[in-house]
């Protein structure tokens, strides 16, 4: 063929090709306009109204305000965590939690599976610190889905309401990565039992703006639960629920396990908080999305994270804030899952029902698992036309056949339509952005649109996909697991805060108890967590715990057998004194030492002198440290193996059995000896110069021997009990 011919093919299969982009290039613009109709009414119903309640009911009425929320009481309330492999974040999570809501009387269900061992380890770990705090076990392996998860949380409340007689006034839905605001509870106090569903904004803490993937969450949420979730509850009456930051009344939650069996969550779906919004609509419950102003600090970067730190203080609706995927695959892979539950296994379930208002939403619900495609075809026909300009710029493009549009002034109406569509777009989502992140964030919106159409484009493609084979083979739809972050310690935790209001805060006291306990604390130099416990208000785990939280120090667990293998690491006298039990090399190149207490600086110089390997603490119990001094200094083997079978054997049962205190403790505790004078003897006690430390303490006139006598008795009680309980 001649090159003649060749160039003549060249332009006719191109002039064909283009004509075929500007057909296609037609259809996907009016179908563009179509969606940008749709969200053109919801702007237009959301600033009409902004304008007419600006002008009438804020004028009107009063807004709410903080110190009303305290003049209610403080009724039951219930909070959900639903956790599959979140051992990373749950502890976290539940830290915060404690630390942060200004309410006393609530309880936390935290759901785990049989076989998820080391979220069941942390939720375990952080409930024998709160005492708040309650494990759910789903009896079968997971992953099954978050709805199966909560419904089995929901029966744990439930058998707890009728065991106690307690019932709680609402339930509050919250995930393991969530960061909680102090007056949430009190906020879903002042409301229940009138509403009977309380939706609060959702939002993503902020992220550094380089972080492109996860700042596009930050301006979803933004926009979604300031506009278009507020308009959903004017049209329709009903709001759906968003998985987290969700309260449901006793009521509702009745009303919904009533309607199902017992199991008021849907588990045929992955997205059982959209289901549940739209059940108790066409029940007739009373749901709202609820915005109260409240102030939020923060630091940020200015200009683009380049300027200097400043602190902030934002004022913004009360809402949940958490950290959202920061990675392309975790955030398509997390959309799909919103996709799949609300466009297409909502449309199969819930098919078309409700008023028009409601037929609207959901249409509009569903239109991305189509739009999320024609908006891809919209930038590869973008590019492509604009290689064909670049061609005529360098004179290379072939020739092409008269546009079949040229003159068409529809189509011309159309594209400007577009363009003032888009335009709007951009400006509100920067609008939007900006009042909650900042104008710089508010300029990257624009950018992180474009990276937003491609993650929905994915997160639709793999929706289908696994829909599809859902169709084709039956097999259910599991958990589909996002991995989460929380945000560091630093800042959230306070480990200056003392002992007591530690303990308190965790609820493991009350007042009373930490007031009496101060006194004596005081008047014997008794150390506070031996009163308490000596009055049987605090136990050892927890006490533990508390000390080990407080000093940032980990826990540890004695092992005896490692006791005895490195004794020698420590010159036993030493150990005595400072009271820590040796367990050897950490397998890091540590000495392990184990302690009830941090240790002070100079005790931490001296045992130093005497080890080979740099030492690090671990925080065990004071009951653990007596035992293990016992076994160094020569108490019979059949004694020490009782007292640890006694202690299995409590633990086996959820008791906490506290270990015979050691004499020097009980003499301070009954007010026999002071703490200094005691400590001051025993930096010169030498067990193999001096023989028994009782005997020498009274040699040294620090203590008399009728005080002696009474502690020995004392110590022996505790060990025929304990004897007998095994």
């Amino acid at each position: 063929m001649s090159a003649h011919a060749i160039d003549w093919w060249l332009n006719y299969y191109a002039g064909r090709y283009y004509e075929g982009m500007e057909y296609l290039a037609a259809v996907v613009a009016v179908v563009i306009l179509l969606s940008s109709i749709d969200d053109l009414f919801i702007d237009a119903w959301y600033w009409v109204r902004r304008i007419i309640r600006h002008f009438t009911i804020e004028r009107r009425y009063e807004p709410l305000r903080a110190e009303q929320l305290y003049t209610r009481e403080q009724q039951p309330l219930a909070i959900m965590v639903p956790a599959w492999r979140e051992e990373d974040v749950i502890a976290s999570m539940v830290t915060d939690l404690v630390r942060v809501l200004d309410y006393k009387n609530y309880v936390v269900f935290a759901g785990t599976y049989q076989n998820d061992a080391a979220t069941i380890a942390e939720v375990e770990r952080m409930r024998r610190r709160y005492k708040q705090l309650h494990r759910v076990e789903v009896p079968h392996d997971g992953p099954t889905c978050k709805a199966d998860c909560l419904n089995w949380i929901v029966q744990a409340i439930f058998r707890m309401e009728k065991e106690t007689g307690i019932e709680f006034a609402g339930v509050i839905l919250h995930d393991s990565e969530d960061v909680l605001h102090p007056l949430e509870l009190r906020f879903f106090n002042y409301l229940l039992p009138r509403k009977d569903m309380i939706q609060l904004p959702v939002a993503s803490l902020e992220r550094e703006w380089y972080e492109l993937v996860a700042g596009t969450y930050m301006d979803e949420f933004a926009e979604w639960h300031a506009k278009d979730l507020v308009v959903r509850e004017s049209l329709a009456g009903t709001v759906p629920s968003a998985g987290v930051g969700t309260c449901f009344s006793r009521r509702a939650l009745a009303g919904l396990a009533k309607e199902t069996q017992n199991q008021p969550f849907n588990t045929e779906t992955l997205t059982e908080d959209y289901d549940v919004g739209e059940r108790l609509g066409r029940m007739g419950m009373h749901s709202i999305f609820a915005r109260f102003p409240v102030e939020f600090a923060t630091r940020r970067k200015s200009w683009f994270g380049f300027g200097p730190e400043r602190d902030v203080t934002l004022t913004m609706p009360l809402c949940v804030r958490e950290f959202f995927p920061d990675t392309f695959r975790t955030a398509y892979r997390q959309r799909a899952r919103w996709t799949l539950g609300i466009g297409l296994q909502g449309w199969e379930q819930t098919g078309w029902v409700g008023t028009l208002a409601n037929r609207y939403l959901l249409a509009r619900d569903r239109k991305g698992i189509v739009t999320a495609f024609v908006g891809i075809i919209a930038y590869v026909l973008l590019a492509q036309f604009l290689l064909f300009a670049y061609a005529e710029f360098l004179g290379i493009r072939p020739d092409l056949i008269a546009s079949p549009f040229a003159g068409s002034r529809f189509l011309t109406i159309v594209l400007w339509a577009n363009g003032v569509a888009l335009l709007l777009r951009v400006i509100q989502r920067v609008y939007f952005v900006s009042r909650l992140y900042g104008w710089a964030h508010g300029v990257l919106s624009v950018p992180r649109m474009v990276i937003g159409n491609f993650v929905n484009f994915m997160a639709v493609s793999r929706a289908w996909k696994m829909y599809l084979a859902y169709l084709v083979t039956g097999k259910r739809l599991v958990w589909d697991k996002t991995m989460h972050d929380f945000p560091s310690s630093d800042g959230f935790t306070d480990r200056k805060q003392r002992l007591g209001e530690l303990l308190l805060s965790w609820q493991a006291i009350g007042p009373k108890e930490l007031e009496q306990a101060l006194a004596q604390e005081h008047a014997h130099e008794a150390p506070l967590g031996r009163v308490l416990m000596a009055h049987g208000w605090l136990d050892e785990e927890t006490l533990a715990e508390a000390i080990a939280f407080q000093a940032d120090l980990p826990r540890g667990r004695l092992d005896r057998e490692r006791l005895t293998r490195y004794a020698g690491d420590l010159p036993l006298e030493l150990a005595v004194r400072y009271r820590v039990l040796p367990q050897g090399d950490d397998g890091k190149g540590h000495e392990v030492l184990l302690c009830a207490s941090p240790l002070a600086q100079p005790a931490l110089a001296a045992l130093q002198a005497q080890c080979a390997l740099p030492i690090v603490q671990r925080i065990v119990r004071e009951g653990e440290v007596a035992d293990g001094l016992r076994l160094l200094r020569g108490v019979p083997p059949v004694q020490v193996r009782e007292a640890h079978e006694a202690k299995a054997n409590a633990e086996a049962h959820g008791a906490a059995t506290p270990g015979i205190p050691l004499l020097g403790d009980l003499l301070i505790e009954r007010g026999a000896v002071k703490r200094a004078a005691f400590d001051g003897a025993l930096q010169r006690y030498r067990p193999a110069e001096h023989g028994r430390i009782g005997d020498f303490m009274v040699e040294q006139g620090v203590i008399t021997r009728d005080a002696l006598a009474a502690a020995i008795a004392e110590q022996e009680r505790l060990r025929a009990e304990g004897a007998a309980t095994s």
